[in-house]
């Protein structure tokens, strides 16, 4: 039965709202309609989401690529880097098009702004609720007006929607973002991700399937240049002498301006290089940093930044034993280059223990399997033999099952009083990155963890955010020759940390909501980072204090010395470190206030957050009809990952043997060549999905003291809303026959969501609903409605 609500249950100024769900509600977000994707053994493709190999259509009046051109414009004064990405769309066809492109950000950015260009009109883009920007576009694409909407997938991968690109059209977007740059041991480094990898995107109804539709995208494959061009340059104005400036990711070519300035710009070889991060490096003379406190004074309040260098780090002589517990990715994506690096990383890091020192090594994919299933040895000689043989053994292949072998790894036996880390070697590959944190930081007591990006495109996000969940270090090796000094640095932190029990204290100086709320040990060599606000008088002192393995530590600023109080992005920057904590905690489930909190900061700060998107509609109708055709840009896959990431060996099976361990394929490597050649061949086929009925959404009635005169608008805003895509990714498990009951107060804001039976994505569905509001609801009505949506 249906819920139902009455004014009489509702307080005075509200109506109530009743909705029902029906049909599989996964199927809406499922590739199977492409009739480019054919899954391996001749399965229908919409049986998952997962990406596929792009195979350029038949229809010439279809652009099937219609992003011709990044380029990326960066300039770093002093610690903080603002850049400016131009993505250019242009129409070669003769049939109106739409186009997707998901695309990746730094795991540090703010992104503040966006602008689209129509020859010479400029249209700066609004930021607004994520529901409502969906609905905005959704709207001016049917009424063929040109627009641009950018959608925060994860705060590393972002998706650009651009409606109604007539042919011969060339429009431009451009996004703004800001970042700090910290360093690590007196080094800079400046990483622009260029290209999302492929994500393992679980079994349907597993925890390791989050439903998210941005996963299931096209690929080239391996080894083909990408399809659009790549531009990059970065002006660099130190404010120190600079030492040294360089790129080894990408040839490029550099010109000093004096001592202190600098412009590198990427080679006209590499025009197709945007199968790789860019990671530009930089050194100040004498591997001096850029440490010590910025104020921003401004109309909306006043922030500050402190940048503090810790001392060098000290070792000492006597260390307790530790156990290390190694997991190694093998997965089909590691395949290749980024295994054999992970082989040379474990055998550095093996060979690096000390007897006393107790360890372990886990491979997974799928499925998963320890060298020790009884525990973790001493590390003599014999057994540290053992041990890289089985880890040398290792072929990629499968999927990334990254939980289920964290969730084994915990279930170890283990020695009392031994303190125990892991250490994680992957590409980061996954779609469920929030499961992964959730499982770590409610398991802190039982390990911390490190973790190891292995690829030359790796999930920064993933790989940062398992290290902050853990209270470790990230690592990411992106070369094989990088992986012996990796190693090397990860025994240097393990073994002492550079300052610990770190506090900020003032003297004059008033502060407040400090980002993070309380600083965490100082494990590398980087400095100490603390934004905050301030009120009052720029007076007084800060101090940080801590503690070394030669004793107390501490250093005081003065306040009054700062002169330059104009720094705008401290504001920004500020304000990603909040929506960075609050979304932490989201990890554990969804919450009304938090969900409300990071709407408010990302609208009132003008950012691009999980609830708030960025939105630029043309005021002229351009496509009499607004009929197009919808194209998803394909990406290519990072340099260095294998066919296997996307189509995986189809008849290819593992086994594990007991110790020591050695691992076996069921195939030969002739049959696993051809196995891959018959899938790669499969998904070129072209084929029509069957249909697969549409999942509805009905209203059932409505009534209150505000209503809505003008039921088709009403019914077109919710169809909008309703195409969100972290939405469609939320109600993925949504139970058939569910119902949802609205409580809408009379400006339109849904106050209330209630679903009659619980599902997975429930809570997240209901905080993404609680920030709506109806702007269809208006005037005043009595009866009821009764709207059959499809979803």
């Amino acid at each position: 039965m249906p819920l139902r609500r009455s004014t009489t249950a509702l307080f005075a100024c509200c109506a109530g709202l009743a909705v029902s769900f029906t049909g599989d509600v996964q199927a809406r977000s499922r590739p199977g309609t492409n009739p480019r994707l054919q899954a391996p053994g001749g399965e229908s493709a919409d049986a998952t989401l997962s990406p596929y190999f792009f195979v350029k259509g038949g229809d010439a009046s279809v652009d099937q690529l219609p992003l011709k051109s990044t380029s990326a414009k960066v300039a770093i004064a002093g610690v903080i880097a603002d850049v400016t990405v131009t993505q250019v769309y242009r129409n070669t066809g003769s049939k109106p098009l739409e186009a997707l492109y998901v695309f990746p950000g730094s795991t540090r950015s703010a992104v503040y702004g966006m602008t689209m260009r129509i020859g010479e009109r400029v249209l700066k883009a609004q930021i607004k609720e994520r529901g409502q920007a969906r609905a905005d576009y959704e709207q001016a694409k049917q009424q063929g007006r040109s627009a641009s909407l950018l959608e925060q997938h994860r705060p590393n991968v972002f998706q650009m929607n651009v409606a109604n690109i007539l042919p011969g059209d060339e429009i431009r977007v451009e996004l703004r973002y800001t970042e700090l740059l910290v360093p690590t041991e007196g080094t800079y480094s400046f990483v622009y991700p260029a290209v999302v990898g492929p994500r393992y995107a679980g079994k349907a109804g597993t925890e390791s399937s989050t439903g998210e539709t941005w996963v299931a995208n096209p690929y080239t494959h391996a080894g083909e240049k990408p399809a659009t061009t790549f531009d990059l340059e970065v002006k660099l104005s130190a404010g120190l002498p600079i030492q040294r400036m360089a790129c080894d990711t990408h040839k490029t070519s550099i010109a000093y301006d004096g001592k202190t300035d600098a412009t590198l710009r990427l080679d006209p070889s590499e025009a197709h290089g945007g199968n790789r991060d860019v990671i530009v490096k930089y050194q100040l003379a004498g591997n001096a940093v850029q440490s010590g406190l910025l104020l921003d004074q401004g109309k909306d309040g006043n922030t500050f930044l402190l940048m503090a260098q810790p001392p060098k780090r000290v070792t000492p002589k006597d260390l307790p034993p530790r156990e290390f517990v190694f997991i190694m990715d093998v997965s089909g994506s590691q395949m290749g280059f980024p295994i054999e690096v992970s082989k040379v990383l474990m055998k550095e890091m093996i060979q690096g223990l000390r007897p006393q020192d107790l360890f372990n090594v886990m491979v997974f994919e799928g499925t998963s399997a320890f060298w020790s299933p009884s525990g973790s040895q001493h590390a003599t000689p014999e057994a540290t033999q053992q041990a890289l043989a089985f880890v040398g053994s290792q072929h990629g292949g499968g999927g990334t099952e990254l939980g289920s072998a964290l969730r084994k790894a915990l279930g170890l036996p283990r020695v009392p009083g031994i303190s125990r880390t892991f250490v994680v070697s992957t590409d980061g590959y996954i779609s469920a990155d929030g499961q992964v944190f959730d499982l770590i930081r409610k398991n802190l007591g039982a390990a911390n963890l490190f973790a190891f990006g292995i690829g030359s495109s790796v999930n920064r996000h993933l790989i940062e955010g398992m290290a902050h969940a853990g209270q470790g270090e990230a690592f990411v090796i992106t070369k094989p020759e990088q992986a012996a000094l990796e190693a090397e640095r990860f025994r240097a932190y393990v073994s002492s940390p550079v300052l610990t029990n770190v506090k900020l204290t003032t003297n004059g100086f008033h502060v407040q909501d400090l980002e993070p709320l309380q600083l965490p040990d100082v494990l590398a060599e980087r400095p100490v980072i603390c934004l905050g606000k301030w009120t009052g008088e720029a007076k007084g002192t800060v101090t940080l204090s801590g503690m070394t393995a030669a004793g107390p530590w501490s250093q005081t600023f003065e306040v009054g010395k700062v002169r330059d109080r104009d720094h705008g992005a401290l504001r920004q920057l500020w304000a990603r470190q909040r929506i960075q904590a609050l979304s932490d905690y989201d990890q554990f489930g969804a919450d009304e206030g938090r969900t409300a909190e990071v709407t408010r900061l990302g609208l009132a700060y003008h950012l691009l957050t999980a609830y708030t998107s960025f939105v630029a509609v043309d005021t002229q109708v351009r496509n009499a009809g607004g009929g197009s055709t919808t194209v998803t840009q394909p990406l290519p896959l990072p340099e260095g990952v294998s066919d296997a990431a996307v189509g995986g060996l189809a008849s290819q099976s593992v086994a594990y043997a007991p110790a020591p361990m050695q691992r076996k394929y069921t195939a030969s490597p002739a049959a696993a060549g051809e196995a891959l050649a018959e899938d790669r061949a499969a998904r070129r086929e072209v084929r029509q999905a069957e249909p697969k009925a549409r999942p509805t959404l009905r209203i059932l009635a409505f009534s209150g003291i505000t209503g809505t005169s003008d039921p088709a608008s009403l019914r077109r805003e919710l169809e909008a809303r309703l195409k969100d895509p972290a939405l469609v990714a939320a109600l993925a498990s949504l139970p058939a026959g569910t119902d949802l009951a609205l409580q809408v107060d009379a400006s339109g804001q849904v106050v209330a969501a209630t679903f009659s039976r619980a599902f997975p994505g429930a809570a997240q569905a209901k905080a993404l609903i609680l920030v709506w509001r109806l702007r269809s609801w208006t005037g005043r009505m009595a009866g009821q409605l009764d709207l059959t949506l499809g979803i």
